[in-house]
């Protein structure tokens, strides 16, 4: 029996990356699990028969978190497929795409986030947790610049986390923790990918100066673990600690 054992998930942008590997092993801990991706059917399969050959239950969802309609997707899917919605991993991020508009990252970033809470908190039980997943690049943002290419995407993402923590005194009330998750980069992360593209160096540069930067794997596994830490409501779990933002 597992820590997550009877429990249900969505984990959002779970279709490669942190947010699969980390749909994984809550799965290993017993959830069942909503995976959800926006264009990528085949690599949301791929993950869901993982789980299933690994002795879990999940399901693929296609649903764009920037529309209403999406959001409320992934509740129905949790509900009508495995009873329940205990958990709410927030784990999808982006906008440095070029292609889905100037407000794109704003849109995904902060609306969609708060979106997908208010959807998922109607019907979210007493005892349940959001867990919401950002970097120190985001976290820190009004102290400490970044990388100008990332800028517009730290802010967005800083601004979805202010907008998740005004709901923290709503969620209180219904007994639904929301904890945050904040890592450096990430090596392997598209994300990470397309910084050092556009700045040659800078993950070079990052890692030099931080001493570590975790893998895919290794940040996935802290954010599973805050599924169930006991830490109360509104904490902040500084992945790796947070050199050159805090020191």
């Amino acid at each position: 029996m597992g820590s997550l054992s009877g429990k249900t998930a969505i984990v959002t942008g779970s279709s490669r990356g942190v947010g699969a590997s980390t749909a994984k092993l809550i799965a290993a801990e017993g959830a069942a699990v909503v995976i959800n991706y926006r264009a990528k059917a085949p690599r949301a399969n791929k993950v869901v028969k993982a789980i299933e050959e690994a002795g879990g239950r999940a399901v693929a969802v296609q649903a764009d978190l920037t529309e209403a309609e999406g959001q409320q997707a992934l509740v129905d899917a949790a509900v009508s497929n495995f009873g329940s919605l205990d958990l709410l991993v927030l784990n999808a991020s982006g906008g440095m795409e070029t292609d889905r508009g100037e407000d794109y990252a704003l849109r995904l970033n902060r609306d969609a986030q708060v979106g997908m809470l208010e959807a998922a908190a109607a019907v979210m039980p007493e005892g349940s947790r959001v867990v919401y997943v950002t970097s120190h690049q985001a976290h820190f943002i009004d102290t400490v610049p970044t990388l100008a290419a990332y800028e517009p995407v730290a802010k967005s993402k800083r601004a979805g986390e202010v907008a998740l923590r005004e709901k923290i005194p709503a969620l209180a009330q219904k007994g639904i923790d929301l904890i945050v998750v904040s890592g450096d980069m990430i090596e392997g992360t598209i994300t990470a990918t397309l910084l050092d593209r556009v700045e040659p160096g800078a993950i070079e540069a990052r890692r030099e100066e931080a001493g570590k930067l975790y893998s895919v794997d290794e940040f996935a596994a802290e954010v599973a673990a805050m599924a169930t830490a006991d830490v109360e409501t509104g904490h902040t779990e500084l992945v790796g600690g947070g050199k050159g933002f805090i020191d």
